[in-house]
């Protein structure tokens, strides 16, 4: 498997991610186990999870696995995880300081990691402002927990926005939808990364299941 390097950061990721939104919900902790082992042996390196995946399950599942396998070793991986969305409550997006920073030191307890490799801000939070995003973005970036920060599902003008506030090559680019089926980022977000040197992570790549034929 290729490994891409991510805009003018530096950091190289394979071409393909293993998700693990259903992680603790429709997979196990033996098929996750098997869906980490043959990826990693395919060249892969890139792991994406969330909070909020299986109530926070995935995290801790990922975690483990990485702890108690022989045949992984963190060092080689590059793990990302991702903040601001609330459950079961009235405002369902905090991109506030406060709550990213409790986000983020919840998944670590998760995880039982240090650091993450990249943390996304999950989604846009119309009621902090893009300012409030970029100094909270700032703070993450200087606390080392993350070693890059990307934003997830926001749009193209915000993140140029926030890219002339922060100004850091750690903030390293966007996750956003895009399959065959759904080709929105082709309009405006791929031209914007592109100008502004940062990486794109496409999420359900395969259409959210339609693209692999077993689409029920």
């Amino acid at each position: 498997m290729r490994i891409r390097i991510i805009g003018n950061s530096g950091l190289g990721i394979s071409e393909l991610g293993l998700g693990t939104m259903t992680w603790g919900r429709d997979t196990d902790e033996f098929e996750a186990q098997e869906q980490l082992e043959l990826f990693m042996e395919a060249g892969g390196n890139f792991i994406d999870t969330a909070d909020v995946y299986s109530d926070g399950r995935a995290e801790e599942i990922l975690g483990n696995l990485v702890a108690e396998t022989e045949i992984i070793n963190r060092d080689e991986l590059i793990i990302s995880t991702k903040g601001a969305r609330i459950r079961n409550a009235e405002r369902t997006i905090d991109n506030s300081y406060r709550h990213l920073s409790l986000a983020l030191d919840a998944s670590l307890s998760r995880l039982n990691f240090d650091y993450v490799d990249i943390y996304f801000v999950h989604a846009y939070d119309a009621n902090t402002s893009l300012n409030g995003i970029a100094d909270a973005i700032s703070s993450l970036l200087e606390s080392e927990k993350a070693k890059y920060i990307g934003v997830s599902n926001f749009a193209a003008w915000q993140i140029a926005y926030l890219s002339g506030q922060i100004q850091n090559t750690r903030f390293i680019g966007a996750q956003n939808e895009y399959s065959l089926l759904q080709k929105q980022a082709e309009k405006e977000m791929f031209p914007a990364l592109k100008h502004l040197d940062m990486g794109f992570f496409a999420w359900s790549p395969l259409g959210r299941g339609i693209l692999t034929g077993k689409y029920r």
